[in-house]
């Protein structure tokens, strides 16, 4: 029999338990401990489990922030198993949300994971001492330290001369490739100098270009260097003037004054002592990461900036295409911040840019590319470009995304479709809900990762007390105190 003198309980007892001397009343509910199982050991709680089926291929970025998971991320790996495209992975957010820091995290994982990283133009010097950590190698390029010689095949050219024995074949293949190298970069340098309303390269400009490179490849001994292929066209032998096919020598001064001018421009000008004579310190791919600092030139002109992204990026990639030559199997990862520096320079460096990266995938190449907002996009010389440029960010497979405003979503949303649950998430990271200080931006750490039309994986990443210090770069800004009124 029910003693009468209990409440009639219902079916469903309330989130705090039933009112009532004796019946489990609770004055304050306090939040249980979070676990985390797969469904074999958790088996026994089955069906109160949850996940979202975040990868967990890669290095670990966070943990998601709806289901608590971790989710991990490797460009390379990522298309080995079918999750990616291509091996390309585009960040985009505002100032101080963490770019930096999703970008080093990356690097130092897949170093960890016997990943080779190359960081292409440091502009800002944020990855020095990193490297150093790591046990790699910096080269500091600016007047007074290191120089790098654009035209240098590297290791490329050793892996030639050892072919001519074994594959004559694949030797040519070789020597046609550093030649098409070598050219590609001198007529991207040339467009740099001549500036965004420069004239084009002509024909017979190129082909003077192409000639010098050709008589100046024969000396197997050395690497060519700029001003030697200044002093070849000046002196336009008879092989020269064939080569522009120029019917007499005055034909020939009148073909190539501008180009020579143009490269005089480069040589005494534009890179002088930075890029106009041979390597100093070549880059060791051996090392677990080598860096290419150029930070000594942020506050040099942009056309000087602009030639110095684009020569660390040729050479960059030419080194591990060298390594490659020799038998080097490893995966590689590539970071690119400040591209569009490079890119706005001159009409044309959309395409010459395109062609380092275009084969990533056939490479095994995994590479970064940050940058604020896509607002950058507009601000290229042609519509062409722009157009190219969009291709650029379109053929990152995978888009990972900070803080950003609502209006630069909606350049995002163009390339990159975006649910209306995803726009709300990223834009409400984007603005503090105060003024009160001492308190991190609202977006710091999250990241909202987007693979091709898949549903985006909103991860938030937490960094280690050894990662605060080695990956802050507001160490110059936060170095005084903030000044406060009396009270």
């Amino acid at each position: 029999m029910p003693d009468p003198t209990m409440p009639r309980l219902g079916p469903t007892p309330p989130s705090w338990g039933w009112p009532g001397q004796g019946l489990g009343r609770a004055a304050h509910a306090a939040c249980p401990p979070l676990y985390q199982a797969t469904t074999v050991q958790g088996c026994g709680l089955y069906p109160f489990t949850a996940g979202s089926g975040a990868p967990a291929v890669g290095v670990p970025i966070g943990r998601h922030m709806i289901w608590g998971e971790v989710v991990a991320l490797d460009p390379v790996d990522w298309v080995r198993a079918n999750l990616a495209t291509n091996p390309g992975v585009f960040v985009l957010g505002e100032p101080g949300v963490g770019k930096s820091a999703f970008s080093k995290r990356m690097a130092v994982g897949l170093a960890a994971f016997g990943t080779g990283v190359v960081v292409l133009g440091d502009l800002k010097g944020e990855y020095g001492g990193l490297v150093t950590r790591l046990g790699g190698q910096v080269v500091r390029i600016g007047w007074g330290l290191d120089r790098l010689n654009p035209l240098d095949s590297g290791a490329l050219g050793q892996a030639v001369t050892a072919l001519d024995g074994t594959s004559p074949e694949r030797a040519r293949a070789l020597r046609a490739e550093i030649r098409s190298r070598r050219l590609d970069l001198l007529l991207a340098l040339c467009l740099i100098a001549r500036g965004s309303r420069g004239a084009a390269v002509t024909d017979a400009e190129e082909l003077a270009l192409g000639g010098a490179l050709d008589l100046l490849a024969r000396d197997a001994a050395q690497e060519p260097v700029i001003p030697q292929v200044m002093h070849v066209i000046e002196t336009g032998d008879p092989e020269m003037c064939r080569a522009v096919l120029a019917r007499s020598p005055q034909e020939y001064r009148e073909l190539t004054d501008g180009i020579l001018r143009t490269l005089a421009r480069i040589c005494q000008g534009l890179l002088q002592g930075l890029f106009d004579g041979p390597t100093t310190t070549p880059a060791d791919l051996s090392a677990p990461a080598v860096s290419l600092d150029i930070h000594a030139l942020d506050n040099a002109a942009d056309d000087i900036v602009a030639a110095a992204l684009l020569c660390t990026w040729a050479y960059g990639f030419g080194a591990i295409d060298a390594a490659r030559a020799v038998g080097d199997t490893r995966h590689y990862l590539t970071v690119q911040d400040e591209m569009w520096r490079s890119l706005r320079a001159a009409p044309g460096l959309v395409e010459r840019t395109d062609r380092l990266t275009r084969l990533n995938r056939q490479k095994g190449i995994g590479s970064i590319i940050t940058t604020h907002s896509l607002s950058d996009l507009e601000a290229l010389p042609t519509a062409e470009d722009q157009a190219k440029a969009r291709g650029l960010v379109e053929r990152s497979a995978i888009t990972v995304m900070g803080a950003l405003p609502d209006l630069e979503l909606g350049r995002v949303h163009q390339v990159r479709s975006l649910t209306t649950r995803e726009r709300e998430m990223v834009a409400s990271w984007s603005a503090p809900e105060s003024w009160e200080t001492d308190r991190p931006h609202p977006g710091r750490g999250k990241y909202l990762i987007k693979n091709a039309g898949r549903l985006g994986i909103p991860v938030e990443m937490h960094l280690t007390p050894g990662e605060i210090d080695l990956y802050n770069t507001d160490t110059a800004i936060r170095r005084q105190p903030v000044a406060r009124l009396p009270v």
